[in-house]
């Protein structure tokens, strides 16, 4: 018999309905400490273990390099284990890849972010699988708790980063902190794997892959996933470099990219539910980027001097955009099957693009020395985001 603990549920199932969706909310503010907690520290980091320009670069890229090459790996995990014990395979190996990176130098480091990362990306597509599956007339709702719960973390991952550290117990301090919550989670999701007998399997499809391949629907939906993503992940990576190349104060410029994913997080808590109200979601998707290009171009022509009103706008439109992507993910399934393949599709081509932002970036800061080649080709990314956010917003559904 299939449990479906939705908002509102059965009442003999309402225990597993709070205690289902605090293990979603909770799941989702583990994906992004991981790497917010590197980026104000990447300097430090990179000093101390002589990484040089270039393998901070990479430690920057490899999250999204994972993203994209691991994310095909959640529908078979979840066929082979089921969701609830794949939620939990992935909690506790984000758990020892946050411990590796203590463990040691360089090798290390770069071994442990692979192994986190590589956790994230499964969680990355399982969590609107769950959603379809478990909440499916309540998308917009939870859709924005758990991604206010991913925003929340990240700011305060990256807001702590820089005092931990100076407090006396270095980057390694810094970064470990974040195992903590990795292992109250796995303590909070343990009674999933009991309830998960009251669940309906999610289907496996042969050939899923090869049908979305050939929707240009699926495509529209991957791609403005995947540029949104670009934008996110080359500011997480390299904003707080850009201010301090202007003057800012390393303390301070970890403290505005806080500010940014803070202000984020009222806009990724009501875009879902906008989003899911509305069969044509155009409108708000051109709302979002406008906002987003003008944060940007502020960064572009005075970093210090309009920096704050430019991490106000950036935190609006990125806030904005990463929920409407995932909504679009779980709004264009027919099902909760569909769903994952979507989800699976889209972070993998999605995340493959997005790895040309904080590369790219780092690439073009390395070769000219300064910062302004950067933004300039951020800011061009946003045409074919706006064009295939056009597609992907327009009522149409994907069936597997």
């Amino acid at each position: 018999m299939r449990d479906t603990p939705g908002l509102p549920g059965a009442p003999d199932h309402g225990l597993r309905s709070v205690l289902l969706l605090a293990g979603v909310v909770l799941i989702a503010a583990n994906l992004r400490p991981a790497i917010a907690s590197v980026s104000p520290l990447l300097g430090r980091i990179g000093d101390q273990l002589g990484l040089g320009h270039y393998g901070e670069t990479w430690l920057a890229t490899i999250p999204v390099i994972c993203f994209a090459a691991l994310a095909p790996l959640a529908p078979p995990l979840q066929r082979r284990l089921g969701l609830e014990r794949a939620m939990l395979a992935l909690l506790v190996a984000l758990g020892l890849g946050l411990a590796f990176r203590l463990a040691g130098g360089a090798v290390l480091l770069y071994c442990g972010t692979v192994i986190a990362t590589a956790a994230i990306a499964i969680g990355n597509v399982l969590l609107p699988a769950i959603v379809k599956r478990d909440f499916s007339s309540a998308v917009g709702l939870v859709t924005g708790l758990y991604v206010t719960a991913l925003n929340a973390a990240a700011a305060l991952a990256s807001a702590l980063s820089v005092p931990i550290a100076d407090a006396g117990f270095g980057w390694r301090g810094a970064l470990g902190v974040w195992l903590l919550p990795a292992v109250v989670a796995v303590l909070l999701w343990l009674p999933q794997l009991s309830h998960a007998a009251h669940r309906l399997a999610l289907p496996y499809r042969a050939g899923a892959f090869r049908r979305l391949v050939r929707a240009p629907l699926a495509w529209h939906v991957a791609m403005f996933m995947g540029l949104q993503s670009l934008g996110f992940y080359s500011t997480l990576s390299w904003l707080p470099s850009i201010l301090q190349a202007d003057g800012v104060r390393p303390a301070v410029a970890g403290l505005m990219l806080s500010v940014s994913i803070i202000i984020a997080i009222p806009a990724s808590l009501v875009t879902p539910g906008i989003a899911a109200r509305r069969a044509d979601q155009r409108g708000l998707l051109v709302a979002i980027l406008a906002v987003t290009a003008i944060g940007y171009a502020l960064v572009l022509l005075a970093p210090r001097l309009l920096g704050w009103p430019a991490i106000v706008l950036i935190g609006i439109g990125q806030g904005g955009a990463f929920p409407l992507a995932l909504t679009l993910m779980v709004l264009r399934s027919k099902d909760g099957a569909t769903a994952m393949g979507v989800s699976a599709f889209a972070q993998t081509l999605g995340y493959a693009v997005s790895i040309a932002g904080p590369l790219g970036m780092g690439a073009l800061h390395a070769m000219t020395g300064r910062w302004q080649a950067s933004m300039l080709f951020l800011m061009a990314t946003m045409i074919p985001e706006l064009l295939f956010g056009l597609g992907a917003t327009r009522d149409r559904t994907i069936s597997l």
